[in-house]
């Protein structure tokens, strides 16, 4: 469904990713891990058109939109739940939903999508005329997941779901993710915190210094030892 073969981007003159390849079949959840500052950031940017690749290219559906406008890139079916949530925190729950609905083919059936959305966060559906600052934070990175699914998307992408999080909420968050990834949706998740995304994921890579250093089955990367070592404490 989506591959990024060969990419060298970063920002001005400054290179970030150094000849990234990855890839991501419908279907599947893959998360990409890493320290701070590796450049997983940044690959999510790329795929999502806001960085545009110096060298190399990002292919979905076998169509290359390396060069094509973030708001088209959403249109194509990939659409971004970004770090930080940035919700509208004076807007309602249910404004900053039917926010995530302008993809043009989700537009028709927002209603329908609404309520599939908060069937999957029912959380939500009580709170649906409170502002968006008024919730905890784990409550708005659920508005922020099922803004992003009010997209219809046929990628979600996700870009540190639990940074900033109690651990409690972390482990809601993840629960939720898995129930996202068990309704069929294709993933792609950016974390740092290790344990957690492996445990959700199918396939992982292990990005470090803008390159990628291992790929693998996310079970095998567990028991890796350097992921043992450099991430996870063992």
């Amino acid at each position: 469904m989506l591959e990024v073969r060969n990419v060298d981007a970063g920002y001005g003159s400054t290179v970030i990713l150094q000849d990234v390849s990855l890839r991501v079949e419908e279907g599947e959840v893959v998360t990409i891990v890493g320290a701070n500052g590796a450049g997983k950031t940044t690959t999510l940017r790329t795929v999502s058109g806001l960085v545009t690749p110096k060298t190399g290219g990002v292919f979905f559906e076998g169509e290359e939109i390396s060069k094509l406008q973030p708001h088209d890139v959403v249109d194509r079916g990939i659409t971004l739940i970004p770090e930080g949530r940035q919700l509208f925190p004076d807007m309602s729950v249910r404004e900053n939903l039917l926010m995530g609905a302008h993809r043009r083919d989700a537009r028709g059936v927002r209603s329908e999508t609404l309520e599939e959305v908060l069937g999957l966060f029912p959380r939500l559906g009580e709170r649906l005329d409170q502002h968006a600052s008024s919730l905890s934070g784990g409550e708005q990175q659920m508005v922020a997941i099922a803004r992003g699914m009010m997209a219809r998307p046929r990628l979600l992408m996700f870009d540190e779901p639990s940074l900033g999080l109690a651990p409690i909420i972390v482990e809601q968050v993840f629960d939720v993710i898995s129930k996202v990834a068990a309704s069929g949706m294709t993933v792609l998740i950016v974390e740092q915190n290790v344990w957690h995304t492996l445990k959700a994921a199918d396939r992982g890579y292990v990005l470090e210094n803008g390159e990628m250093v291992l790929d693998d089955a996310a079970d095998a990367l567990i028991e890796n030892d350097h992921v043992r070592q450099a991430y996870l404490g063992i």
